[in-house]
């Protein structure tokens, strides 16, 4: 029993540093710093069966946010299309979950056709308005860009409403060119060959947000069984006192 609860006090104590570190406050970018301040967040790829917890996100998103996000103002039904043309084999679809395991931040990767002899990625992502101004947005950018990189991708572009200034301002970050064209913007970077430190940034990103994800379930299921524990002993306190009557 000792050792069980030495073991839970561990998975914890971790899940909570981790969970710091998703509230922590964004940090000013110095050179040859971006991609560790990038990895304090774990940033996860998700699959198919995430689809549900993308639809919710997106689902949640206000009007307004819908507007800045598609280009126009997605119903829910258009919404429920494109979550649904999602190809999580194709494409690298990002996410960002809090300690309930919420996706409160997710990233489209999108890949042109393999036969382009440029071939490129669409970058698109959405935060829910109560963790902006944390960076996600950044972070969520900086781990699909590495991975493009890892994948021979020679340019990623944000195509985005010229007024949504948070997209265009991440873009304009990594150093990407922006484009105007009236109430549209399009912003191009141009990514280099993969080297070892890249393939390495992405592992070990990968690593960091499993890890993440695991000790967050852990503690989930842990606080479901100490709800369902109260929970038990109340109604045994309940029927004892009946029973004393």
């Amino acid at each position: 029993m000792r050792q069980f609860s030495e073991l839970f006090a561990t998975v914890v104590d971790g899940a909570c540093a981790l969970l710091r570190m998703d509230r922590a406050a964004p940090q000013q970018s110095v050179p040859g710093e971006r991609r560790l301040q990038a990895a304090l967040v774990p940033v996860r790829s998700l699959r198919p069966r995430h689809r549900w917890a993308v639809l919710a996100h997106l689902l949640g998103l206000s009007p307004r946010d819908r507007y800045l996000r598609f280009g126009y103002g997605a119903q829910d039904a258009q919404i429920e299309a494109y979550v649904s043309g999602l190809d999580f084999d194709r494409d690298q679809i990002y996410g960002v979950f809090n300690r309930r395991l919420h996706l409160i931040a997710v990233a489209h990767l999108a890949y042109g056709p393999q036969s382009d002899a440029k071939r490129g990625a669409e970058f698109g992502v959405s935060v829910s308005p109560n963790y902006r101004g944390k960076g996600l947005g950044a972070k969520l950018f900086a781990r699909a860009q590495v991975h493009a990189q890892n994948h021979h991708v020679s340019q990623m572009f944000i195509h985005a409403l010229t007024e949504n200034g948070a997209m265009l301002k991440i873009a304009r970050n990594a150093g990407a060119t922006v484009q105007r064209f009236g109430s549209e913007s399009d912003a191009y970077l141009e990514l280099p060959s993969p080297t070892l430190t890249s393939r390495m940034s992405e592992a070990m990103d990968g690593q960091i947000a499993d890890t993440d994800y695991r000790l967050k379930v852990q503690a989930r299921q842990f606080w479901g069984l100490l709800d369902r524990v109260r929970t038990l002993r109340q109604r045994l306190r309940c029927w004892h006192g009946k029973a004393s009557e």
